[in-house]
């Protein structure tokens, strides 16, 4: 189905979310036709995305459509369970779901178990949810919408699960952030002045990145943690792990999207602020691992926000020549923490691999790896 046929089914005027790839008809369409303000919102992360459409609501009475990859719904349950429901304010709003690890279908470990659970999820906390698949005509959506009526004024959010492939859109926007510094590259630099760490890299191409240079310097994946879900939560596993260990340099490697989406994060690690963190933010602006979408950080200067929160040693980099001297100067023992952003190119290397050991064998590798002397 055009999504141009689905949206004018469901018949918004607001929408907000956070992208995801099998979406991506439904975010280029968006953003080709509204940008990233006004009438569509990237919000910070899902349960914002519902905030907002809430607030869309109160102001208008108009519903509003969120959008996010289901393994955000755990992120968006605390303000459809505690603000939009029935039971509370009864808002209405649409949820757009993308399917990722639907059962039956190969995807990556981190998506399995959520794929599994998505529907129920979704119906334990009172929503109306209908399957789109490749078959779906605007008419079911239609019909869909007016069957449910009476749920959805009275908050239970009237939930499309999305298959993939089931929505298409004929326009590729350009969402390039121009550059001369990769991120690959940045991550090859951190890691080769920086050897010897823990690195904690986030979700995504980050470290699928850090997994192929590995491969390709033939060097052992030990002392990398890949954190290959629960977006926006490296920086929380990494600060514990330098407080735990504080005789191991701890480098997480983060994400401009992910530090966005659970930013409140770096406040604890100013407080708690561990001499042996080394955190590095690389900053494409744009949600590179699900389409390219711009973040709310695009064009926003990190590096003074995690100054403002009170982080002892804050640095930033806009080419290759500073970065290799901001790491020297980091691998000069210099105490941190230390808050280090890296402003790169968006975009990855196309024949980019996927990590082809378990995430059971790298949690225990790692960990084998912190305990060594």
């Amino acid at each position: 189905m055009k999504v141009e046929d689905f949206l004018n089914a469901i018949g918004v005027d607001f929408y907000a979310g956070v992208p995801d790839s099998l979406l991506s008809p439904l975010c280029d369409f968006l953003y080709e036709n509204y940008g990233v303000c006004g009438k569509h919102t990237v919000a910070a992360n899902e349960g914002n995305a519902v905030a907002l459409a809430a607030g869309h609501y109160i102001a208008t009475g108009r519903p509003g459509l969120v959008y996010m990859q289901n393994s955000g719904i755990g992120n968006a349950i605390n303000p459809l369970a505690s603000l939009t429901n029935e039971k509370i304010y009864g808002i209405t709003l649409f949820l757009v779901v993308g399917w990722r690890g639907e059962p039956g279908v190969h995807d990556e470990p981190q998506h399995l178990f959520q794929g599994e659970i998505t529907v129920s999820l979704l119906e334990l906390i009172g929503a109306e949810v209908m399957i789109v698949d490749k078959s779906t005509k605007p008419e079911d959506i239609c019909a869909f919408i007016a069957e449910n009526k009476d749920a959805a004024e009275k908050g239970r959010p009237l939930t499309f699960v999305v298959k993939k492939g089931a929505l298409t859109y004929d326009i590729e926007p350009d969402y390039t952030v121009p550059g001369a510094l990769t991120r690959e590259r940045a991550i090859e630099l951190v890691t080769e002045k920086l050897q010897g760490s823990a690195f904690v890299s986030t979700t995504g191409k980050a470290s699928r990145e850090l997994f192929e240079i590995r491969e390709r310097r033939n060097e052992s994946h030990r002392s990398d943690f890949l954190t290959v879900g629960s977006m926006g939560h490296a920086s929380s596993i990494a600060l514990e792990i330098a407080v735990e260990r504080p005789d191991r340099r701890v480098v997480l490697i983060d994400g401009d999207g992910a530090l966005v989406m659970h930013m409140g994060s770096l406040l604890p690690e100013a407080e708690t602020s561990p001499a042996n963190l080394i955190h590095v933010l690389i900053n494409n602006g744009v949600h590179d691992s699900v389409g390219g979408m711009p973040t709310p950080a695009k064009g926003r200067n990190i590096s003074e926000i995690a100054k403002a929160c009170g982080i002892k040693n804050v640095m930033r980099a806009e080419n290759e020549q500073e970065l290799a001297a901001r790491l020297d100067t980091i691998g000069g023992n210099l105490e941190g923490p230390v808050f280090l952003e890296i402003m790169t190119a968006s975009g990855a290397r196309k024949d980019l691999g996927r990590p082809t050991t378990t995430p059971k064998d790298n949690i225990d590798n790692f960990t084998a790896f912190l305990r060594e002397k």
